[in-house]
């Protein structure tokens, strides 16, 4: 399962790129927004430090209108895919794009049924909302798993994506669902690497090589003495 971060924070993209953990990046309008930038300023600097995918999300709302957005967010770069959401329009709109040869992501899913329509107009990542069914009751990480259980019983190349991961057992869940890639704010990657023992692990090696370096200088000096 690959890994993207979900935000528009340079800062957070160049960090988790030296990393080498780093995959691609997901957008928003919301996320560009709070990070005080032009769309397109945006993507283009992401582009220069990420070799992924990096998805631009349309704010338009009719067919017509998504397929000139979408159109002019794959010139900005070959990276680029264009999330539209899961309605007609926005179905309609991406099929027109992936005909075009412009990867399309799907996003704001919440069924199966909804992902199987993604699949049949060629998106290249269906992005099922976990925690935003989480937030409503319902099983956020079921409809993952059974998103990948009917791709894959129906052999379909759509990869799952999932989003609205809130913290680290989510990107664990999304692993043993199957989901090809997650998509996690910074701060989530950043908790991915802790874990208590680790961090007592590293204050105990430490502290045995200090002290084994001291011995090592004790006895050299005894045997420079005896000498």
């Amino acid at each position: 399962m690959k890994l993207f971060l979900d935000t528009a924070e340079i800062d957070e993209i160049r960090a988790a790129a030296g990393w080498g953990v780093l995959s691609g990046v997901t957008t928003n309008p919301t996320l560009i927004a709070r990070a005080g930038q032009e769309h397109e300023d945006a993507i283009r600097e992401i582009a220069k430090i990420v070799n992924g995918p990096i998805s631009a999300e349309t704010i338009t709302k009719t067919k017509d209108e998504m397929v000139a957005e979408g159109r002019r967010y794959a010139a900005w770069h070959p990276n680029v895919v264009v999330k539209v959401v899961c309605t007609p329009d926005g179905l309609g709109a991406g099929k027109v794009l992936a005909a075009e040869g412009i990867r399309i992501n799907v996003t704001l899913c919440f069924t199966v049924n909804q992902a199987l329509l993604a699949a049949e107009i060629g998106a290249y990542f269906i992005s099922p909302f976990v925690g935003r069914l989480d937030d409503i009751g319902q099983e956020g990480m079921q409809v993952v798993r059974e998103i990948v259980q009917a791709y894959r019983a129906q052999n379909i190349k759509t990869q799952v994506l999932a989003a609205s991961l809130r913290h680290p057992v989510h990107v664990t869940e999304a692993a043993l669902a199957g989901a090809d890639v997650a998509t996690i704010p910074f701060k989530v990657m950043e908790a991915m690497f802790k874990h208590p023992l680790t961090d007592l692990g590293i204050e105990r090696f430490l502290k045995d090589y200090e002290q084994a370096r001291a011995e090592r200088e004790r006895e050299a000096k005894a045997a420079a003495k005896v000498r």
